[in-house]
């Protein structure tokens, strides 16, 4: 099996350090793209409803289904995987370069949610829409049931954790973060609150309280070599993957 080597930057684990191991993210979370910093610890990833139990506390799973679990035992023949990480890391970019050589099926949870407007309400802060995870959810089931999707998200932990069998989280040095999401016309206060998610990884500790560690991995995106290089591993991996489940 592929081997990825996580890509911790000293002085993020600093600052993540200094303020505790893991703090749990609660709150609203947009379909703009935008990571909304909490009022303590780390910034977080901001939903709409509120939780009926403290975050720590609530399942990292949604019940699977006997109806999924039955078909997909039968049925899914190529992985799925999900892409995660802060806004302009790089996620669409990957996903499409890695659709199109593996003939997985890309899909991007901003699109889908634009297409099919899968919304809860209007964010006026941040001036975007919420996103309808519940929605959302229902609409990707069969598409996860028959496996080969690669999924594109800001955000990570209301997918259930049965559909993936890989997660990628993609991290980018905070300069680069910061070019990238000045040339979209982010404003001033949306630049600070992303640039705030990525320097105490958000995303990545989001990943890992929902989904099993061992299947988490962090991915370096700050040029074209280092994408080059994860569509490889990506690609490699996923060959041993269908080796592995079609013998």
């Amino acid at each position: 099996m592929v081997a990825f080597t996580p890509c911790f930057r000293s002085g993020d684990d600093a600052d993540r350090r200094r303020l505790g191991e893991r703090q749990p993210a609660t709150g609203q979370e947009t379909a703009g793209g935008e990571c909304r910093p909490g009022s303590q610890g780390p910034p977080g990833c901001r939903r709409r409803r509120p939780l009926p139990l403290p975050a720590a506390l609530r399942p990292r799973v949604r019940p699977a289904s006997l109806a999924f679990a039955i078909v997909a035992a039968k049925t899914m023949r190529r992985p799925n995987i999900l892409l995660t990480g802060t806004p302009g890391v790089g996620k669409t970019t990957l996903g499409k370069e890695l659709a199109s050589r593996s003939g997985l099926k890309y899909i991007s949870v901003g699109d889908l949610a634009r297409e099919g407007e899968l919304y809860d309400g209007y964010d006026e802060e941040y001036d975007c829409p919420i996103l309808d995870e519940d929605r959302v959810v229902d609409e990707l089931e069969n598409e996860m049931r028959d496996g080969g999707v690669i999924v594109d998200y800001h955000g990570c932990d209301f997918f259930p954790e049965r559909w993936f069998h890989i997660v990628f989280v993609l991290r980018t040095d905070n300069s680069v973060l910061y070019k990238r999401l000045e040339t979209r016309g982010y404003n001033e206060k949306k630049l600070k609150d992303n640039i705030q998610c990525e320097i105490f990884q958000v995303l990545y500790e989001e990943a890992i309280a929902s989904y099993k560690e061992e299947i988490v991995h962090q991915l370096p995106s700050n040029n074209p070599e280092e994408l080059e290089d994860n569509i490889n591993k990506i690609l490699k991996w996923i060959e041993q993957w269908v080796k592995d489940h079609n013998s």
